[in-house]
């Protein structure tokens, strides 16, 4: 009995993370040196909006990024191996899609200490593919 429960959780556990897994598409890896912007192009039903973010301080292994997207300003503060790992920007209002709004979330993966590098992995969800994302030219 215990091992058909065993199986179960494992059966349940291996199908939710095929399905949750999808949910989030690995766009790039992305290395900045200190204030050094990112710019990525947000296209979606014929409009263009600018995301940009950049690190300006890494001090006690928290890495400062500030951000802007849509004329909204933000800083966040993102450690390495914490829950604060990431932050999610909104792409769209919520209109009729409310549950189903894209976004990128963009993950602190390393710091490299000796070149001063901070290095991310920027990720797409959006289920219904209407989203384009392209590196602005500098």
């Amino acid at each position: 009995m215990q091992s058909i429960l065993q199986f179960f959780l494992t059966a349940l556990f291996l199908c939710s993370t095929a399905v949750f897994a999808s949910d989030l598409r690995d766009v790039q890896e992305i290395s900045l040196k200190k204030d050094e912007p990112k710019k990525i192009l947000v296209k979606y039903d014929n409009k263009t909006r600018l995301f940009t973010f950049r690190w300006t301080l890494y001090t006690n292994e928290g890495l400062v990024v500030l951000r802007s997207y849509d004329k909204h300003v933000a800083q966040n503060i993102l450690y390495l191996n914490h829950k604060n790992q990431s932050f999610r920007v909104t792409l769209k209002t919520p209109g009729a899609d409310f549950y189903n709004i894209p976004y990128i979330l963009v993950k602190f993966k390393e710091f490299d200490v000796k070149k001063n590098i901070a290095k991310f992995e920027l990720y797409l969800s959006d289920d219904k593919e209407q989203i384009r994302l392209e590196t602005a030219k500098k």
